[in-house]
């Protein structure tokens, strides 16, 4: 139990091959302490394995999406303790499946670890990008640098991480930090679970591997070789079972026309 009695929770909920995990810890607004984060890992791990689900989406319980790490353990933390708290973001980042942050609010030092983490970044009218490490003394931490980075590029993660530039969901959309905006935090799921469903559509498979081939083709300096890795997956796939069953959809469709 947290302050209030209430319990620190991830809520998982699966609709349509989409999980939607609710992180929750009210007292705190969200702060993965070491509970949460332990929490997280095992949402994500059970959603990893579970064939019905086909991508996933983190969010926060309202009005916050993650106000960072808990300070009070951080006050303690050695650097075992450290990894810990990272544990829940660095499941999500390592996730096989396709993962989305559906932003309803502040998303604050480990919150915006939470949020890069994701392959998708929605934001909400509430949703507010603050890192803050700098104003807390604090070194970011969990790869933050890496995944600002390859988000924002170096200008857009010095503005933010050096000299505390916070930014609004619009905002978010204009640099890339998000990929689009909502008017509301019911547009928001809405557009999430849209979005995520139309990854949940495709074959669990496929999508799998194409994941982890723009994770290998990312880090490749030349077309060439991107080009070498693509081809010997999309051999396999040719001669699928999936993509006889679409394309003999799609021409039957065409036909009718």
């Amino acid at each position: 139990m947290n302050d209030g009695d209430v319990t620190t929770e991830v809520r998982t909920e699966v609709t349509d091959g989409v999980a939607v995990l609710t992180v929750s810890n009210p007292a705190r607004r969200n702060a993965l302490n070491l509970d949460l984060s332990q929490k997280l890992v095992a949402a994500v791990e059970a959603a990893n394995a579970d064939d019905s689900v086909g991508a996933i989406v983190v969010t926060g319980q309202a009005p916050a999406f993650c106000a960072g790490g808990d300070l009070a353990e951080l006050q303690e933390a050695d650097p075992a303790t450290l990894k810990r708290v990272y544990s829940g973001f660095l499941a999500i980042a390592s996730s096989p499946l396709p993962t989305l942050a559906a932003v309803n609010g502040a998303a604050v030092g480990a919150g915006i670890n939470l949020a890069l983490a994701c392959d998708v970044r929605l934001a909400g009218p509430s949703a507010r990008f603050d890192v803050r490490f700098m104003q807390l003394g604090l070194h970011p931490g969990g790869g933050y640098t890496w995944m600002a980075q390859r988000a924002l590029g170096a200008q857009g993660t010095a503005a933010m991480t050096l000299f505390g530039d916070v930014l609004d969901a619009r905002e978010a959309e204009r640099i890339g930090l998000a990929w689009r905006a909502y008017d509301s935090d019911e547009d928001l799921m809405a557009g999430a679970r849209e979005l995520a469903g139309r990854a949940a559509a495709a074959p669990r498979d496929l999508i799998v591997t194409t994941k982890a081939t723009m994770r290998i083709t990312s880090r490749l300096a030349a077309h060439a070789d991107a080009t070498d890795v693509e081809v010997r997956a999309q051999a396999e796939t040719v001669h699928s079972e999936a993509f006889a069953e679409r394309v003999a959809a799609l021409q039957k469709k065409i036909s009718r026309k």
